[in-house]
């Protein structure tokens, strides 16, 4: 497609270019344009002329925001070979397993089985989230406590195992009917904190660890992603939010990226490439929402993202944002985006292939969350 429109491109120039001779000179037709150049027309007439051209064609591409969003690219769209899918077996000690994993188990079996992480972060809890994954591929997050065992497992992918057979794409109802009750808050100190009503994850308390279940509401409020952490974990983390860091910024920045680009895997297209200086972009709209506490896509200055991007020397042929707010993780932010339409239709557009991060917190410790797609 790309090479079509190329194609369209230099026909349309050719096509100025005659016009243009034809008027520059006596001649009523210009049989071949071509020869004319070569001979008839100074060399650096022509040649400044086609760059002009050319230069306005980039202006055109630039200010527009969503032009030919099916386009194939230069980059790397398309999905990588499909990795093997491990066999998943019935947990023996707990109710659930991820990848096989319990909570528990020792780093040193976890890593015989997964290799080394691809990415180690730092998370909400002061420890690190380690990500592991084949191209985004059985995808899952592990934090390791002192004694390095496991005391948090993550994913979105279909490595979910459980005694009752609940498991990704499980309905609600037999999430429900399986787990009893859950949680409608947690409490901290003295601090209650309410889970909101029309929230898409349901947290439940078995096992000696939380459990959250989210649900997709695009999917028939199937289950779509599953989080496991300690009690004593959770019961540590002394308020709902974690004091920011510019090591949580990064860490949040970058699970943000591995959430989408693992979600991006699941509905068969391929991954996104990150990219600093959109990510220096997403982060400085963070911080100034966060310092002047506002939530939109405009900024005070009238500046919309694609204002931004460019003012900032990114040039790209197609673009968008995603926001979120007062999510306290990455984790929660993404699941939020993904049962959001339009945030949901950025994280799956198949055009794009480019994406930054930015995170910044307020004086309350509540993260923004600024997510900047491009295609160059």
């Amino acid at each position: 497609m790309r090479r079509l429109i190329k194609l369209a491109l230099l026909v349309l120039i050719v096509y100025a270019g005659v016009q243009y001779l034809q008027h520059k000179t006596d001649k009523e037709t210009i049989p071949n344009a071509i020869e004319y150049v070569k001979t008839e027309v100074n060399e650096q007439e022509a040649a400044n002329f086609i760059e002009k051209l050319i230069e306005q064609s980039k202006d055109i591409f630039q200010n527009t925001q969503d032009i030919l969003p099916d386009w194939d690219t230069d980059a790397d769209t398309k999905q990588t070979k499909q990795a093997e899918k491990p066999d998943l077996e019935t947990p023996s000690e707990q109710t659930f397993s991820i990848y096989n994993i319990q909570m528990g188990d020792l780093k040193e079996a976890v890593e015989k089985e997964l290799g080394k992480p691809q990415r180690v972060s730092m998370n909400e809890y002061g420890i690190s989230w380690n990500t592991y994954h084949e191209s985004y591929q059985n995808y899952v997050m592990i934090g390791y406590d002192s004694e390095n065992k496991v005391a948090a497992l993550y994913t979105n992918q279909d490595l979910i195992s459980s005694t009752n057979g609940v498991k990704k794409g499980s309905s609600k109802d037999s999430v429900m009917s399986n787990l009893g009750d859950p949680l409608d808050e947690l409490t901290k100190g003295f601090v209650r904190y309410k889970f909101p009503e029309d929230r898409d994850y349901e947290v439940f308390e078995m096992d000696g660890s939380y459990v959250t279940v989210f649900f997709d509401k695009h999917e028939n409020n199937t289950v779509t992603a599953m989080q496991i952490v300690s009690s004593k974990l959770e019961d540590d983390r002394a308020d709902f939010y974690t004091d920011g860091s510019a090591q949580l910024e990064e860490g949040f920045e970058f699970q943000l990226f591995d959430l989408t680009n693992a979600s991006r895997v699941n509905n068969g297209l391929g991954v996104l490439s990150w990219e600093d200086n959109v990510k220096e972009t997403a982060r400085k709209h963070s911080e100034d929402m966060a310092e002047n506490n506002y939530f939109d896509h405009t900024n005070l200055d009238g500046e919309s993202p694609f204002d931004r991007m460019l003012s900032d020397g990114i040039k790209y042929t197609m673009a968008g944002e995603n926001l979120a707010y007062g999510q306290y993780s990455s984790i929660f932010a993404h699941e939020g985006l993904m049962n959001s339409l339009g945030h949901r239709e950025n994280i799956l557009q198949e055009g794009f292939t480019y994406l930054g991060v930015g995170v910044a917190f307020n004086n309350k410790s509540q993260p923004y969350y600024t997510e900047n797609f491009i295609t160059k």
